[in-house]
Protein backbone atom coordinates (compact mmCIF):
# COMPACT_ATOMS: atom_id res chain seq x y z
CA UNK A 1 0.00 0.00 0.00
CA UNK A 2 2.92 2.41 0.38
CA UNK A 3 4.29 2.03 -2.40
CA UNK A 4 1.60 2.65 -4.52
CA UNK A 5 0.98 6.08 -2.20
CA UNK A 6 4.32 6.59 -3.27
CA UNK A 7 4.09 5.70 -7.12
CA UNK A 8 0.91 8.14 -6.99
CA UNK A 9 3.11 10.88 -5.18
CA UNK A 10 6.36 10.49 -7.73
CA UNK A 11 3.86 11.02 -10.24
CA UNK A 12 1.94 13.62 -9.15
CA UNK A 13 5.55 15.58 -8.09
CA UNK A 14 6.57 14.98 -11.82
CA UNK A 15 3.61 16.29 -13.04
CA UNK A 16 3.50 19.56 -11.07
CA UNK A 17 7.38 20.06 -12.48
CA UNK A 18 6.40 20.13 -15.72
CA UNK A 19 3.31 22.51 -15.93
CA UNK A 20 5.80 24.66 -14.02
CA UNK A 21 8.27 24.50 -16.60
CA UNK A 22 5.87 24.57 -19.59
CA UNK A 23 5.81 28.69 -18.84
CA UNK A 24 9.71 28.75 -19.90
CA UNK A 25 9.13 26.44 -23.54
CA UNK A 26 7.69 29.63 -25.44
CA UNK A 27 11.16 30.91 -24.57
CA UNK A 28 12.76 28.28 -26.49
CA UNK A 29 12.22 27.91 -30.26
CA UNK A 30 13.60 28.95 -33.63
CA UNK A 31 13.30 32.50 -34.98
CA UNK A 32 11.13 33.38 -37.75
CA UNK A 33 12.23 34.03 -40.90
CA UNK A 34 11.02 36.77 -43.29
CA UNK A 35 11.90 36.69 -46.53
CA UNK A 36 10.75 40.13 -47.79
CA UNK A 37 12.86 42.01 -49.60
CA UNK A 38 13.83 45.29 -47.22
CA UNK A 39 16.22 46.67 -50.27
CA UNK A 40 19.42 45.03 -52.15
CA UNK A 41 22.73 45.78 -51.00
CA UNK A 42 25.83 47.62 -52.13
CA UNK A 43 28.41 45.44 -52.59
CA UNK A 44 32.41 44.69 -54.00
CA UNK A 45 33.57 41.55 -55.66
CA UNK A 46 37.05 41.17 -54.18
CA UNK A 47 40.44 40.44 -55.87
CA UNK A 48 42.68 37.68 -54.08
CA UNK A 49 44.87 40.34 -52.72
CA UNK A 50 42.16 42.76 -50.93
CA UNK A 51 40.50 39.32 -48.70
CA UNK A 52 41.64 40.17 -45.25
CA UNK A 53 44.92 37.27 -44.64
CA UNK A 54 42.60 35.45 -41.43
CA UNK A 55 39.65 34.82 -44.28
CA UNK A 56 41.90 34.14 -46.95
CA UNK A 57 43.59 31.63 -45.26
CA UNK A 58 40.29 30.04 -44.35
CA UNK A 59 38.92 29.76 -47.72
CA UNK A 60 42.50 27.94 -48.88
CA UNK A 61 41.86 25.21 -46.04
CA UNK A 62 38.38 24.92 -47.22
CA UNK A 63 38.85 25.46 -51.14
CA UNK A 64 38.89 22.02 -52.18
CA UNK A 65 35.16 21.20 -50.74
CA UNK A 66 32.31 23.59 -51.29
CA UNK A 67 32.05 26.24 -48.67
CA UNK A 68 29.63 29.14 -47.50
CA UNK A 69 31.51 30.97 -45.51
CA UNK A 70 31.35 34.77 -43.28
CA UNK A 71 33.88 36.89 -41.73
CA UNK A 72 33.93 40.03 -40.43
CA UNK A 73 36.23 43.13 -38.84
CA UNK A 74 33.58 44.96 -37.49
CA UNK A 75 33.50 47.96 -40.44
CA UNK A 76 32.95 45.47 -42.99
CA UNK A 77 31.21 41.58 -43.73
CA UNK A 78 32.82 39.29 -45.98
CA UNK A 79 31.01 37.00 -47.90
CA UNK A 80 32.65 34.04 -49.42
CA UNK A 81 30.99 30.90 -51.57
CA UNK A 82 32.74 28.39 -53.15
CA UNK A 83 31.92 25.43 -55.01
CA UNK A 84 34.92 22.64 -54.74
CA UNK A 85 37.15 21.44 -56.71
CA UNK A 86 36.89 21.47 -60.46
CA UNK A 87 38.50 19.20 -63.02
CA UNK A 88 39.15 22.42 -65.54
CA UNK A 89 39.24 25.77 -65.78
CA UNK A 90 36.68 28.00 -67.26
CA UNK A 91 34.14 28.85 -64.60
CA UNK A 92 33.00 31.65 -63.02
CA UNK A 93 30.45 32.75 -60.26
CA UNK A 94 27.46 34.75 -61.10
CA UNK A 95 26.00 36.11 -58.09
CA UNK A 96 22.05 36.20 -58.35
CA UNK A 97 21.15 38.04 -55.05
CA UNK A 98 22.35 39.64 -52.35
CA UNK A 99 19.79 41.35 -50.05
CA UNK A 100 18.63 42.73 -46.56
CA UNK A 101 15.29 41.46 -44.98
CA UNK A 102 14.18 42.29 -41.15
CA UNK A 103 16.31 39.71 -39.86
CA UNK A 104 18.96 38.28 -42.22
CA UNK A 105 20.88 38.83 -45.55
CA UNK A 106 20.15 36.87 -48.51
CA UNK A 107 23.13 35.82 -50.74
CA UNK A 108 22.35 33.87 -53.57
CA UNK A 109 24.80 32.09 -56.60
CA UNK A 110 25.14 29.90 -59.34
CA UNK A 111 28.58 28.27 -60.87
CA UNK A 112 28.69 28.93 -64.37
CA UNK A 113 30.03 26.34 -66.24
CA UNK A 114 32.58 26.41 -69.55
CA UNK A 115 30.85 27.83 -72.39
CA UNK A 116 30.58 25.20 -75.42
CA UNK A 117 33.59 25.54 -78.06
CA UNK A 118 35.22 27.42 -75.39
CA UNK A 119 39.07 26.89 -75.08
CA UNK A 120 39.01 25.45 -71.69
CA UNK A 121 42.37 24.72 -69.65
CA UNK A 122 42.81 21.01 -68.43
CA UNK A 123 44.16 22.32 -64.81
CA UNK A 124 42.15 22.07 -61.65
CA UNK A 125 40.64 24.96 -60.24
CA UNK A 126 38.70 25.93 -57.22
CA UNK A 127 36.14 28.36 -58.51
CA UNK A 128 34.86 30.82 -55.18
CA UNK A 129 33.84 34.75 -55.27
CA UNK A 130 33.96 36.85 -52.02
CA UNK A 131 31.91 40.32 -51.54
CA UNK A 132 32.53 42.95 -49.21
CA UNK A 133 29.71 44.81 -47.60
CA UNK A 134 28.79 47.19 -45.07
CA UNK A 135 29.17 45.45 -41.62
CA UNK A 136 25.21 44.54 -40.35
CA UNK A 137 25.21 42.46 -37.14
CA UNK A 138 22.72 40.22 -39.26
CA UNK A 139 22.72 36.56 -39.91
CA UNK A 140 23.38 35.66 -43.65
CA UNK A 141 21.23 32.69 -45.14
CA UNK A 142 22.87 30.99 -48.30
CA UNK A 143 20.54 30.40 -50.76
Amino acid sequence: MKKMYRNIFIRKFFLLLLLLCLPLLPGCGVEETDTEKLKDLSYEILEEKDIPAEFLAVIEEKKETIFKLTYTDKEYLYIAVGYGVQETGGYSISINDCYLTRNAIYFDTTLIGPSKGEKINHVKSWPYIVIQTKYLEKNVVFE
